[in-house]
């Protein structure tokens, strides 16, 4: 954190996700392995990227060792490649090293409280939320961002931002509910064919039943949230906090008077929201007029 709101570790803890993990090896390992057998097999990046159905940058990052390697990856990758078991068998050995690479310093601590949160809630007037984001949405905003990234820096923030939303995945038991600006969606951030992606990206995150969705009309007359964006959690030991973010900075909320008032705001605009079902359906009339 960069202000006034930094909150003591002796206030706020979460437990192992405080504790930074040791760096490991093996994402560059399983990235050597299959950089080779895609060699020996006689693909460019580019067609191997094709031929599984994932970017080139994604095919690139884990190549380099960068990124974790998503199943559906591993899986692709095996069938491309002979099903010679090598990539599934090394997969299971993979760890994340350090998480926290490629995030903003002052949104790491919220970072690893969002890993271990039994229910986490985001409004958010301003972008897609990060946990929502495809992978050319997120390139293009970090593409926009001033000053210039240079490659390696935006490389890393994309394979950050797309990391974190590993927790959609691999924990369907704990409630994702977010609040969306339509405008949000209106705006073409990368072009067309980048928003038409986006939109079908989180229609498909948004399927899960722990996953809940709302957009905000722009022509609705009552508004609970208009100071801002916010994000709300509980941690397993029952705290609610909250973070709120602006230009270059970030703060964590711990005051629970100040949290119960940012949960009553939330709790309010998902009453004046569209319904999950009335907000999926302007997701698809969006995406079909493009």
């Amino acid at each position: 954190m960069t202000d006034g709101g930094v909150v003591d570790d002796e206030d706020v803890s979460c437990g192992e996700a405080d504790r930074e993990p040791d760096p490991s090896d093996s994402l560059r390992t399983f990235g050597a392995v299959m950089q080779a057998l895609r060699e020996h097999a006689g693909y460019s990046r580019t067609e191997f990227a094709n031929l599984v159905s994932f970017s080139k940058h994604t095919v690139e990052s884990v190549e380099l060792g960068r990124r974790m390697p998503d199943v559906a990856l591993v899986e692709r990758s095996e069938e491309a490649l002979g099903n010679t078991g090598a990539l599934r068998k090394a997969s299971k050995y993979v760890t994340r090293g350090r998480g926290d690479v490629g995030l903003a310093a002052w949104f790491r601590q919220w970072a690893r409280l969002e890993r271990v949160a039994v229910s986490l809630c985001t409004y958010e007037c301003r972008l897609v939320p990060g946990l929502l984001q495809s992978e050319g949405y997120a390139r293009a905003l970090f593409e926009n961002r001033l000053p210039l990234l240079t490659d390696e820096r935006l490389e890393a923030q994309v394979e950050a931002r797309l990391e974190r939303q590993r927790m959609l995945r691999e924990r369907p038991t704990v409630p994702l509910h977010f609040i969306v600006e339509e405008a949000v969606f209106r705006r073409r951030l990368g072009g067309r064919d980048v928003l038409r992606g986006q939109l079908d990206h989180v229609l498909e995150l948004t399927t899960p039943r722990n996953v809940t969705l709302q957009v905000m009309p722009t022509e609705a007359e009552f508004h609970a949230c208009m100071d801002g964006p916010v994000q709300l959690l509980e941690t397993p030991e029952g705290r609610r906090l909250a973070y709120s973010e602006g230009q270059e900075n970030g703060r964590l909320i711990s005051d629970r008077k100040e949290v119960r008032l940012l949960y009553q705001r939330y709790d309010t605009l998902r009453s004046q929201a569209l319904t999950p079902q009335d907000s999926r359906g302007l997701l698809e009339r969006l995406r079909g007029a493009l």
